[in-house]
């Protein structure tokens, strides 16, 4: 079945325009399961039915995995069994009617407006680096972008001036987010006196934030990067890239601004993604009331 998930792979990547970070997720899932398969003496995909998919769910819970990982693992299996019924490899689709276990939903963790403040002043102003890392910071924090469109943006895809951005996130779909005058500032100056020091002669990058090689920043830099500015602006929670996305929503609903503008902008595809953002604000609008409200105490 080896063969089959490499085509499955270049149907995802290839015809679904698929991130290569999500193409991986499925071919790691895919690539454990036919494992399993093949100790069991599964070979071929006619041969699985539903419940050796059962055994092999109850196989990675016996192993300690999470419930998203399950939870993962039934949609990745779904989807390629759905692919080889399309292709005629088999006719029998025994994870058509298989449920992922339900997931218990967390509340996204935020920073508080003046931690963003003391995270994105940290940056130095006078060095190319300290330039770098705050127009980073900063289009993170006013955009909501996910890292992977952060450092997959390229110089042309931002336009400081008109005060907005361009980026490509999840199914390849593209869309265009606003961003504000600090945001904007903090890339022109960027633009205008730090990136030229990472570009290497001779060299075409395309790329907008560039590292020591002269090469797209990566996401294991900027992961360094946030960790390193958490710290020296003396933040103790576990801070992320995706942190400053979770902050850069909840600020916005908090500040009056409307569901289906928010979702927008982070480009997710059903509301009820943005939907759990208003449930990290219900704390806050208890502590706004009982401080606020004449009656309330």
């Amino acid at each position: 079945m080896k063969e089959r998930l490499q085509q499955f792979v270049r149907f995802l990547s290839q015809e679904r325009a698929m991130s290569r970070s999500t193409v991986e997720s499925y071919e790691r899932d895919l690539s454990m399961f036919i494992a399993y398969g093949a100790r069991q003496g599964l070979k071929a995909p006619e041969q699985i039915e539903k419940h050796h998919i059962a055994a092999y769910l109850l196989y990675l819970k016996q192993n300690g995995r999470a419930v998203a990982t399950i939870s993962r693992s039934v949609s990745s299996i779904r989807a390629f069994f759905k692919y080889l019924v399309n292709e005629r490899v088999t006719a029998n689709d025994p994870a058509a009617h298989m449920s992922a276990p339900k997931q218990e939903k967390k509340l996204p963790h935020v920073m508080t407006k003046g931690e963003v403040e003391r995270l994105l002043a940290s940056p130095p102003s006078d060095t190319p680096g300290g330039l770098r890392d705050r127009a980073m910071l900063e289009l993170l924090y006013a955009t909501g972008i996910r890292v992977s469109e952060l450092i997959s943006l390229d110089s042309d895809h931002v336009n400081p001036e008109m005060g907005f951005i361009r980026c490509t996130g999840a199914g390849g779909k593209e869309r265009i987010v606003p961003i504000g005058r600090l945001a904007q500032a903090a890339v022109a100056l960027y633009l205008s006196s730090a990136r030229e020091h990472y570009a290497k002669p001779g060299r075409k990058e395309s790329g907008l934030f560039l590292n020591h090689l002269g090469t797209r920043m990566t996401r294991q830099g900027f992961w360094k990067i946030i960790k390193k500015y958490a710290r020296e602006s003396g933040i103790t929670k576990e801070i992320t890239p995706h942190t400053l996305r979770h902050s850069f929503a909840a600020h916005l609903l908090e500040n009056g601004a409307d569901l289906r503008s928010v979702q927008e902008m982070l480009g997710h595809a059903d509301i009820s993604t943005t939907q759990i953002y208003s449930q990290v604000m219900k704390p806050r609008m208890k502590d706004v009331y009982d401080r606020t409200h004449p009656r309330a105490k």
